[in-house]
C-alpha cells in the first residue's frame, strides 16, 4: 500500500501546487500550469527509486513521446496555423457576423450547442469539433458581451456529445472492443443514459441565452472568407482526418488571403508562425503531463488504484460502481479517455463477467464515464485546445461546463437505479 500511495504522490504535488494554492490565493493565474507540472515531474523522476537516473528520464519521455501524444502535437499545431491565418485573414470575424445574421440572439447558446453536438457525432472526435467551433464562440461571445468562458464551455459540452456516442468515436471503438459488443448495442444503451441530460442541458442553454441580444448593427457578412470555416465543418463532418481537415484550412486561408489582400505570402506564413508560437505552452503540458503520467504508471500507481477499487466488489451494482471509479480515476491520472478504457477495460470485462453485468452498459459505463472526467480535468486535451483557441486559463471555463457533469450524474443514477431495465 504504501509503495503505490508514493506512486501515486506526483499527482498529489501538482493537485497541491495548482488547483489548491490557487484557489488559496483566488487567482488562477498565480502559478502557471507548467511551473505545477515541472515541479511534480522533477518529483516524480526523485521518488522512482530503484532504477538509475537515466532510466528514469527514459520513462518520462517515453511518456511524453507516445504515438498518441506527438499526434495530439501536431494537431495543436495545425490548429494553431489555421486558427490565426484564419484570424488575420478576417474568416473569424465574417464567420461569426454570418452565425449573428442567421441566429437570433436568444438562440445562440442552444444553437451553438447544438452545432457542437451534431459535428462531434458526425466526426467522432471532441478535439476537431473544438478547434473547428471554438474561435466562432469566442468571436460571438466578444459581440454579444457574454462571457467568453460560458460560450468556450457551451462548444466542449456539444464535443463530447459526439465523442461519447459516435460510432467512430476512439472512445466508442475501444469500450466495444474491449467488452465484446456491437456498437450499435452499446449506442441504445448509452443514447438511454446521455440524450435525456443533453436535452436537459439544451433547455438550461434556452433559459439561459432569453437575454442574450444580437448587436443591433451586424457588418455585411463577406462570404468568400467564411469559406475556410465552411471547407472544416463539411470535410469534418464527412470523417476526413482531422489533421487533413486544419491542412486544407489552411491551405485555403492562404489562397483567399492573398487573392483578397488580407496578406502577403511572406504574412500568410507569419499568421501561421504566431498562431503556432501561440499553441507552445499547451504542447509543452501536453508533453510533461504525457511523462509524469508514464512515471506513475511505471511505478505502479495504476495498478494501485485498480486493486484497490475491485477488493470489496460483490454485487452487480458495486461492480457497476467499481468499473465507473475505476475509468474515472485512471482517466484522471491519465488525462486521455481512449487510453483510460484501454488501461481498465480488460478487468471491466472480468468484473462485468463474474457479476454479471451487461457487456453493453459496461461498455456505455466505461465511455460516459471516461467523457465525465475527461471534460473536466483542466490539463485534458479538450479544455487546453479550447482554452489556448479562446485565449483563457482552462480553469476559467470549469464552471461553466454543464454537459460532462450531467452526464456523469446521469450514468451514476443509472447504476443506482438499475437504469435502463433491460440492460440492468
Amino acid at each position: 500500500m504504501k509503495k503505490g500511495l508514493i506512486a501515486l504522490s506526483p499527482l498529489v504535488v501538482f493537485i497541491v501546487l495548482y488547483v489548491v494554492t490557487s484557489i488559496i490565493a483566488r487567482d488562477f493565474y498565480k502559478v502557471p500550469i507548467t511551473v505545477a507540472f515541472m515541479v511534480a515531474s522533477g518529483y516524480a523522476i526523485i521518488i522512482s527509486g530503484g532504477k538509475p537516473l537515466r532510466k528514469r528520464i527514459d520513462i518520462y519521455s517515453r511518456g511524453a513521446a507516445t504515438d498518441q501524444m506527438m499526434l495530439m502535437i501536431w494537431i495543436f499545431i495545425l490548429a494553431g496555423a489555421f486558427a490565426h491565418s484564419a484570424k488575420v485573414m478576417g474568416a473569424i470575424d465574417a464567420t461569426v457576423n454570418l452565425s449573428l445574421t442567421l441566429l437570433p440572439g436568444n438562440m445562440l447558446l442552444a444553437g451553438l450547442f447544438l452545432a457542437a453536438c451534431f459535428i462531434s457525432l458526425s466526426v467522432g472526435t471532441s478535439v476537431g469539433t473544438i478547434v473547428a467551433l471554438t474561435p466562432i464562440a469566442a468571436g460571438v461571445a466578444e459581440q454579444t458581451g457574454m462571457s467568453i468562458a460560458m460560450m468556450t464551455a457551451v462548444v466542449v459540452g456539444g464535443s463530447l456529445f459526439g465523442d461519447n456516442l459516435s460510432f467512430i468515436s476512439d472512445t466508442t471503438i475501444v469500450a466495444t472492443s474491449t467488452q465484446g459488443c456491437k456498437q450499435s448495442d452499446k449506442f441504445r444503451v448509452n443514447s438511454f443514459i446521455v440524450i435525456p441530460a443533453a436535452f436537459i442541458v439544451l433547455v438550461a442553454y434556452i433559459f439561459l441565452g432569453a437575454g442574450i441580444q444580437s448587436p443591433t448593427h451586424i457588418p455585411d457578412v463577406s462570404y468568400i472568407k467564411v469559406i475556410p470555416y465552411l471547407a472544416v465543418l463539411i470535410t469534418a463532418c464527412a470523417g476526413m482526418n482531422v489533421t487533413a481537415v486544419l491542412t486544407l484550412g489552411i491551405i485555403l486561408t492562404g489562397i483567399i488571403g492573398i487573392v483578397i489582400g488580407s496578406y502577403d505570402l511572406f504574412g500568410w506564413f507569419n499568421a501561421m508562425g504566431e498562431g503556432i508560437k501561440g499553441m507552445g505552452e499547451l504542447i509543452i503540458i501536453t508533453m510533461m503531463a504525457g511523462g509524469l503520467l508514464e512515471v506513475i504508471k511505471d511505478n505502479g500507481g495504476i495498478d494501485f488504484i485498480i486493486n484497490r477499487l475491485t477488493r470489496h466488489v460483490s454485487t452487480k451494482r458495486g461492480a457497476e460502481l467499481a468499473v465507473a471509479g475505476l475509468v474515472s480515476f485512471v482517466n484522471f491520472c491519465t488525462a486521455n479517455n481512449t487510453v483510460a478504457i484501454l488501461t481498465v477495460g480488460g478487468i471491466a470485462k472480468q468484473i462485468g463477467d463474474r457479476f454479471g453485468v451487461d457487456n453493453r452498459k459496461c461498455a456505455s459505463i466505461l465511455d460516459t464515464f471516461s467523457c465525465t472526467i475527461q471534460g473536466i480535468i483542466p490539463y485534458g486535451a479538450q479544455l487546453l485546445m479550447a482554452a489556448g483557441l479562446a485565449q483563457l486559463n482552462p480553469v476559467s471555463i470549469l464552471p461553466y461546463l454543464y454537459y460532462p457533469l450531467i452526464i456523469g450524474i446521469a450514468a451514476l443514477l443509472s447504476i443506482i437505479f438499475r437504469y435502463p431495465k433491460r440492460y440492468s
